[in-house]
């Protein structure tokens, strides 16, 4: 299994970009979404976080190894859960993913039928099947930043629920200060949580009704 490819963005097309490796090059397969951010990075060496899966029927003998890249891990997660709905799968997935992971989670997490039938390949009947299977899976992914930041700092004490929430929305890109900021929050209202999740969740819920600040300093 491939799962990360670093390398020469040489070239990129309406649905892939090229990576050039010594005397190499491979094409892996990128949603709109990353492909904007990646125009600016022809030339310059990316890291793209990858599926690799079999496209075609086996029983015809018709089957081509495809790569499907992401520019980040937590990208790549939500294109797992998104293919697992019946009746998506890796082609219409990637096809569908032309606004940014968070804005696609917000719409599940909102259960907004109207707003993910407008992305390509995603009619009415498919909406409401990514609703009832994603939903509740959807506050992490609608938490994420514009701008993908390395995760986890030294700074945080406390439990090991409260340092995994941490390292959550770092890798969803928020800043420490701002993580802390969004945990901290939360605490103040002396709720229990059971897990991550949970305190996930809450946070979600939190910054999406005016009670927390999810900008960076």
């Amino acid at each position: 299994m491939i799962t990360k490819i670093n390398g020469k963005l040489v070239a990129l097309a309406d649905d892939a970009a090229t990576l050039a490796i010594d005397a190499l090059e491979y094409e892996v397969l990128v949603p709109v979404a990353s492909q904007r951010e990646l125009q600016v990075r022809v030339g310059q060496p990316v890291s793209l976080h990858t599926i690799h899966y079999l496209d075609g029927n086996p029983n015809q003998g018709r089957v081509v190894p495809r790569l499907v890249g992401f520019l980040s891990v937590v990208e790549r997660e939500f294109f797992e859960l998104f293919c697992s709905v019946d009746g998506v799968g890796a082609k219409k997935a990637l096809r569908a993913m032309v606004r940014p992971v968070k804005d696609i989670a917000e719409m599940i997490e909102s259960q907004d039928a109207k707003g993910l039938s407008t992305l390509p390949g995603i009619g009415p009947a498919t909406a409401d099947r990514i609703i009832a299977k994603l939903r509740r899976k959807m506050s992490k992914f609608a938490l994420m930043v514009s701008r993908h930041s390395v995760a986890a700092g030294d700074g945080m004490p406390g439990k090991d629920l409260v340092r995994e929430t941490f390292d959550v929305l770092c890798a969803l890109g928020h800043s420490e200060a701002a993580a802390r900021q969004l945990i901290d929050s939360v605490i103040d209202t002396k709720k229990k949580f059971a897990d991550v999740e949970e305190l996930i969740q809450a946070i979600f819920q939190q910054t999406h009704s005016g009670g927390g600040r999810t900008g960076k300093p």
